[in-house]
């Protein structure tokens, strides 16, 4: 692999990992946090294959990979569901709204 091509790789993978974590500290809304762990979860994907591919485990890379987009379907579920949950409760998808719920 060129050195050229791991530095574009490696400048996608943090700037993908930046948006999300701006998206996560930032927002108020629960969905655009979400979105932003997708994000850098995707990037923690990218970084898992770009690994494999420079260490010549390129099989290992993806089985990782492949098992961490099946954890963070899971998460992304779970997480959507909590979301939808907290909107039937208070009308809102916001972090602000969550402090009236009494439970």
């Amino acid at each position: 692999m060129s050195a050229e091509l791991l530095t574009l790789y490696v400048t996608a993978m943090a700037l993908v990992a930046l948006a999300g974590i701006y998206y996560l500290l930032v927002t108020t809304n629960l969905i655009r946090a979400l979105i932003g762990l997708e994000l850098v979860t995707k990037s923690i994907t990218l970084g898992l294959v770009l690994v494999g591919r420079i260490t010549g485990n390129v099989g290992l890379g993806q089985a990782l990979a492949i098992t961490l987009i099946v954890i963070e379907v899971v998460v992304m579920v779970v997480a959507a569901g909590l979301i939808l949950l907290a909107h039937k409760h208070t009308g809102k998808v916001d972090t602000r709204g969550l402090r009236s719920i009494k439970g």
